[in-house]
């Protein structure tokens, strides 16, 4: 059987052989010729440093956005500033808390905003980035959000103060707080002081009951305890 032998080519001084007693094969040469002429290979991962946060993430996710900040960070755009840390990631100043919404978003093009965060944060970041679809979504968010909250109707809550007509003027004047004054209605007189007869009135006053988060109340002010005060003569 034939036996294939390398012809060795004499090391070239301080090249790759030298001070190992031979060169390299001929056939090997030429091998590791073509490999070191292929291109670089560029990883497809991506490490990103969002104010402190890490995020691993692919390029081909970053790049969903040819118009975007991300894309252009992955084409190494001279004209951006980027910027990297000793691991090699990516440094960008924003909030990591509301960069999640923008990434997840460009892994599967759903917009998914935790409870605890603000559709105006995202949206904040959104055109940091630059991502003009994302952008549209937050906005629309927004607007559907406002809408509901308007279409709320106003509650309003009422009270009837009952009082003599010299405190008539004294309770009028301590109605603040978003009270108001709605009726006025004369009862008569129930007492009298000498020749002089005391009326008495029943007073109807409203407020707006503002929304407020379950299992919260807000404290009365001074002046709505007096309301509150007068209103239990009832």
């Amino acid at each position: 059987m034939a036996e294939n032998h390398c012809e060795l080519l004499p090391p070239a001084p301080g090249g790759l052989g030298a001070g190992l007693g031979g060169g390299l094969c001929r056939r090997c040469s030429s091998g590791l010729g073509a490999l070191a002429q292929r291109p670089g290979s560029v990883s497809k991962w991506v490490r990103l440093n969002v104010g402190g946060t890490y995020f691993l993430t692919t390029r081909q996710t970053l790049c969903r956005d040819p118009k975007s900040f991300l894309y252009r960070l992955c084409q190494a755009d001279p004209d951006l500033d980027s910027d990297k840390d000793e691991t090699g990631a990516y440094l960008i100043d924003r909030d990591p808390t509301y960069f999640g919404p923008v990434l997840n978003y460009l892994r599967h093009g759903k917009l998914v905003i935790n409870k605890d965060l603000a559709e105006e944060g995202v949206l904040e970041e959104a055109e940091f980035y630059n991502i003009t679809s994302l952008i549209k979504l937050v906005k629309d968010k927004i607007r559907e959000r406002d809408s509901k909250t308007s279409q709320v109707p106003v509650k309003h809550v009422y009270r009837v103060l009952q009082c003599q007509e010299e405190e008539l003027t004294q309770m009028v004047s301590t109605m603040s707080d978003g009270w108001k004054f709605e009726q006025l209605v004369s009862i008569g007189s129930s007492y009298n002081y000498g020749n002089e007869d005391q009326a008495e009135f029943l007073c109807v006053v409203s407020k707006e009951l503002h929304n407020t988060p379950y299992g919260t109340a807000s404290e009365p002010s001074e002046k709505a305890k007096i309301l509150q005060e007068r209103g239990s003569r009832m």
